[in-house]
């Protein structure tokens, strides 16, 4: 998804119909004031409805709408509800233990973590929920689940999931000590069997995929509403709702740099991650087979975050020889414990992942849709069908 012209529409319809009555179910249960920061009454495809929807983050910022924590525990388990329906199970999972993470992260930097206007900066109930529109059958609307390394975007169009991009998870601590010898890694996968595969690359493969010795801090993304040509990275102070304070932007600014010097990111790499013309690195029919499976599993990581239905039909566009379109990219070590970055371009897809902060142990990953995040191409052809 992503997808443009919808396709598979019982999957989808199926889909669109489990979000609706959950949508329906979850906003019901809320007070007048809460409805007021959960509801977004502008439609999809106005203005005032996509100025909003198309306002994304990852970081712990304002997300906009509700959040959990101010919610009744039967709120919460209606917000968790229509969660789910965006989500495979396997998905829904790696996303509460995310969340769950911010207890983790709190603990590594001491309790004492505060931001403007909350005095816990590390929350595992500060996840925000918000609909666009009206959820009912057959209608056009949207909504999202976001919080810290979360942001779950799902677009209906006529009763029909037309969009489901970008989706954004992340994890900080990456890994984290279990008792005995295990650890927990809710995005363990995304990194290995990408590593798998760029190690599996011969000499002439490797030169085409590695696209940069050195990996870039974060996303070259970012959180922005769409992916453009030449877009860089993006620095922290960049991707939150409102602008620092001139003092906190500077301080922000400093520690950046100093991160990116630590890693061995400079201006001469920029250039070299930048968002290409058309994607770059090693095309998928140049893999072996056995590669090209490794890389159906790595998207697999992405497409499988969806409910089964409408992963399964995702998934099936890249069986076979649609798989060759594809190009996989990598910048950074090859070694556990090293930068890294690798992504995955094609003509609706772009996939990326990043872990080069706080000591490799700070992992970014988002699935994207180059021409139709958050659906604006769907709705460019609903709108026009219908006036």
């Amino acid at each position: 998804m992503g997808t443009g012209a919808v396709s598979a529409p019982g999957a989808h319809h199926a889909a669109a119909g489990r979000m609706t009555e959950a949508a329906t179910a979850w906003l019901d249960s809320l007070d007048a004031d809460q409805r007021r920061l959960a509801h977004w009454a502008a439609a999809p495809g106005s203005p005032a409805g996509d100025d909003e929807r198309r306002r994304w983050f990852y970081t712990p910022t304002d997300h906009g709408g509700l959040t959990l924590r101010t919610m009744t525990g039967a709120q919460q388990r209606l917000a968790l509800r229509l969660l789910s329906t965006g989500l495979s199970q396997a998905g829904y999972v790696t996303v509460a233990t995310i969340m769950g993470l911010e207890n983790v992260l709190d603990l590594n930097e001491g309790f004492r973590l505060q931001v403007a206007g909350r005095d816990r900066a590390r929350d595992p109930d500060v996840y925000f929920v918000r609909v666009f529109g009206i959820p009912a059958a057959g209608a056009t609307w949207a909504w999202r689940f976001g919080g810290h390394h979360v942001s779950v975007n799902h677009l209906v169009v006529d009763g029909v999931l037309a969009a489901t991009t970008p989706c954004f998870l992340g994890a900080d601590p990456a890994e984290s000590a279990l008792l005995g010898p295990h650890f927990l890694r809710p995005l363990g996968a995304v990194e290995d069997l990408g590593r798998e595969l760029v190690r599996s690359l011969d000499m002439e493969q490797l030169g085409r995929a590695l696209i940069s010795p050195r990996a870039p801090l974060d996303l070259v993304s970012g959180n922005r509403p769409e992916t453009r040509l030449g877009d860089t990275p993006m620095h922290l102070a960049e991707i939150w709702r409102d602008a620092f304070p001139a003092e906190v932007h500077d301080v922000i600014m400093a520690r950046t740099r100093a991160e990116e010097l630590r890693i061995g990111f400079g201006a001469e790499h920029v250039d070299l991650v930048r968002m290409p013309a058309s994607p770059n690195g090693v095309r998928a029919d140049l893999l072996s087979p056995a590669q090209q499976e490794l890389l159906r599993s790595l998207l697999d990581t992405y497409l499988g975050r969806m409910p089964d239905d409408v992963a399964g039909v995702e998934a099936a566009k890249y069986a076979g020889d649609g798989l060759h379109g594809l190009h996989f990219a990598w910048a950074g070590g090859l070694e556990k414990g090293e930068p890294h970055y690798y992504r995955i371009g094609g003509p609706r897809l772009m996939v990326e992942y990043d872990n080069a902060q706080n000591g490799v142990n700070h992992v970014h990953s988002v699935w994207r849709d180059p021409m139709g995040d958050f659906g604006h191409d769907v709705l460019g052809e609903h709108l026009r069908s219908h006036h």
